[in-house]
């Protein structure tokens, strides 16, 4: 575990403006829906998924699922759990899939595939953050935060080892040293 605190790579300022950005062509996209339903993916997102939430314009709702490939370790063989399930019908309701990170894709093309089999009346992502050198498999993002470069990052609800997941920023940790 590192001594000091991670390395900025973006910083607060920068996520509030594109969290604000986002909420803005989220509300415009979704001004004719009665309720979009927000389905945050735990435990990453759900800093990220309260700041876009709050800044939306529109009639919303949340509720969340907990998928897991990685575990406890630093790397995946792709395998998808579903840990917990949504709690609510979805069938015929608009629906924004919200992500702190898109990695190798995995997690997210699962999580598309499970919650089309729904029959949602429109099914779109959004991501705080992508690493496109680390993709594996086709995920589509609808709404993206970032890309960076593939490096561990923590904050803005991204942890290392439950570490650091509340920072106000992302930030590089470095877990092999």
């Amino acid at each position: 575990m590192p001594e000091t605190l991670p390395e900025v790579l973006i910083s607060e300022e920068q996520i509030k403006a594109k969290v604000d950005e986002l909420a803005r062509r989220i509300s415009a996209d979704y001004r004719e829906v009665d309720d979009l339903i927000l389905v945050g993916v735990l435990k990453g997102s759900f800093i990220f998924l309260a700041d876009l939430a709050r800044r939306l314009t529109i009639p919303r709702s949340v509720d969340f699922m907990a998928l897991s490939t990685y575990g406890d370790s630093t790397t995946t063989d792709g395998a998808v759990r579903m840990i917990l399930d949504l709690r609510r019908n979805i069938s015929g309701k608009h629906v924004l899939v919200v992500e702190d990170i898109v990695d190798t894709g995995h997690t997210l093309a699962y999580l598309v595939r499970a919650l089309a089999a729904r029959q949602p009346a429109s099914l779109k992502t959004c991501a705080l953050v992508q690493k496109p050198d680390r993709r594996e498999v086709y995920a589509q993002i609808d709404y993206l935060g970032f890309e960076i470069p593939d490096v561990w990052v923590v904050g803005c609800g991204l942890d290392w080892a439950e570490k650091f997941r509340t920072l106000p920023y992302i930030g590089v940790v470095h877990p092999e040293g």
